[in-house]
């Protein structure tokens, strides 16, 4: 199950670039909640917290208890984490998405996959692991979100793969999409083979029409 964490947010009235530059200059990020049940509201974190539950964090999309004050009302909503925007040059974060959540009610999310072992197939016979999934998207009750997905690799060969509907996932979730995807494979390694030349049937020469040049003199 994932780990839920606190998060405090204010809500905020203020848009627009100056508005956003000054609450970021104050250590802000500036965020969105919105839900089937709950009224979309802008809202603002601290820099510091949000960097602090990500950098402990295998994945993005996580769930959070999310208090939110709003003058002198507070309310606890439970929350996934949708999307992160972070800065395409600095790594910091400039905009964050929260889906508020029920937690008797299913949600979607992207789970990070973990490769554990090395494959029997990499280290006697010199494959290499293709990792086609980096994360498996979910479907599960909030209480029931895996914090990430581990998959065991040491068995397999070079040929070998593993896909969607072999996932061996927690109690109460379920993966969505095509079983048979591919989450990942051991695929024969090309590392020092030499190309040979497959000699076929020779060209036929190209005999291009010359040119006649009329040389007689009026």
């Amino acid at each position: 199950m994932s780990k839920q964490i606190k998060l405090a947010a204010q809500t905020r009235s203020g848009a627009g670039r100056t508005s956003v530059k000054k609450l970021r200059a104050a250590g802000k990020v500036p965020a969105v909640i919105y839900g089937a049940t709950t009224s979309s509201a802008n809202l603002q974190i601290s820099a510091r917290e949000i960097n602090e539950v990500l950098s402990h964090a295998t994945g993005e999309q996580m769930l959070v208890e999310l208090e939110i004050h709003d003058g002198s009302k507070t309310t606890s909503t439970l929350a996934l984490i949708q999307e992160v925007q972070h800065h395409p040059v600095r790594s910091i974060v400039l905009h964050v998405d929260f889906h508020a959540v029920s937690a008797d009610e299913k949600l979607h999310a992207h789970v990070t996959v973990d490769v554990v072992g090395e494959a029997v197939g990499v280290k006697t016979y010199g494959g290499r692991l293709e990792l086609m999934l980096h994360d498996i998207e979910v479907e599960c009750l909030p209480k029931d979100l895996p914090e990430i997905i581990k998959l065991n690799v040491a068995h397999l060969n070079v040929g070998d793969a593993i896909h969607l509907r072999d996932v061996e996932l927690p109690a109460g979730v379920a993966f969505r999409g095509d079983g048979d995807l591919t989450v990942l494979r051991i695929a024969a390694s090309t590392t020092g083979t030499e190309e040979v030349a497959v000699e076929g049937p020779s060209q036929p020469e190209v005999i291009r029409e010359k040119k006649v040049v009329d040389a007689e003199k009026n």
